[in-house]
C-alpha cells in the first residue's frame, strides 16, 4: 500500500510542493513547527532513511541542500535545522526547518496553523529563489 508521500508525489493528494525531479520531491509540512517547514523525500518508497542506496542518499541530501538555502534565503530564521525521526511515516524523509533558536525545532511543541493562501504564498516565496 502507498504511503502518504507516494499519494502526494503522484498528485493524489494535494501538496504545496516546492522542487521535484526526477528522484525527489519536496513540499511544505501540512503541520510546520515554523513557516517554510518543508520535507524532503525520495520518489522510490522506502521506508528508512538509511536503507537508501549510498548515492541516492548522498544525492538527497544534495538536493534537500539547494531547497534548504531557498528557504534560508526567503524565511525570517537564523538557519535551516535539519531532522530526520522517521516514525511517523514509513517513507524516508528530511525535515527542514527555519530556526532561530534551539528549541525552535522540537517536534513536541505545538504546531502552526495556516490558511492555503499562507501555505501558497510561502512556497512561492521559496520557488522562486531556487
Amino acid at each position: 500500500m502507498a504511503t502518504i508521500f507516494t499519494k502526494i508525489i503522484q498528485g493524489e493528494i494535494p501538496s504545496f510542493k516546492i522542487a521535484e525531479d526526477e528522484r525527489f520531491f519536496a513540499f511544505l509540512d501540512i503541520h510546520p513547527l515554523a513557516k517554510g517547514h518543508t520535507l524532503v523525500v525520495p520518489k522510490e518508497e522506502t521506508d528508512y532513511l538509511f536503507d537508501l542506496e549510498e548515492d541516492l542518499l548522498g544525492d538527497m541530501m544534495k538536493f534537500a541542500k539547494k531547497v534548504a538555502l531557498a528557504i534560508d534565503s526567503t524565511m525570517d530564521c537564523k538557519r535551516v535545522g535539519v531532522a530526520v525521526l522517521g516514525l511517523e511515516v514509513p517513507h524516508a524523509h528530511i525535515h527542514l526547518c527555519p530556526i532561530n533558536d534551539l528549541h525552535d525545532i522540537e517536534f513536541s511543541k505545538p504546531k502552526l496553523e495556516l490558511s492555503d493562501s499562507e501555505f501558497k504564498e510561502i512556497a512561492e516565496k521559496i520557488r522562486a529563489a531556487l
